[in-house]
């Protein structure tokens, strides 16, 4: 399986935001519980949140295969 054009390492193409979505889930989801180690958010405010954070990452999984620009034509 090869990676679809948009993503490919070219000089002046930009990678499909898509791609990026699993690590800015990540950093969320450790942001949420620093931020409440730190004291900035309340216990109870992190605990909404990492589970929003979970539902969307999985949603987001679902729905990766509607990229208009991840789609591979057949040739």
């Amino acid at each position: 399986m090869t990676a679809p054009e948009c993503c490919t390492s070219t000089v002046g193409k930009k990678c499909c935001p898509c791609k990026k979505m699993p690590a800015v889930f990540v950093i969320l989801f450790g942001l949420t519980f620093l931020l409440r180690e730190v004291g900035v958010i309340s216990y109870h405010v992190a605990a909404v949140t990492w589970p929003i954070i979970v539902i969307l990452a999985g949603a987001q999984f679902i729905c990766r295969d509607s990229c208009k620009c991840c789609k591979t034509e057949p040739k």
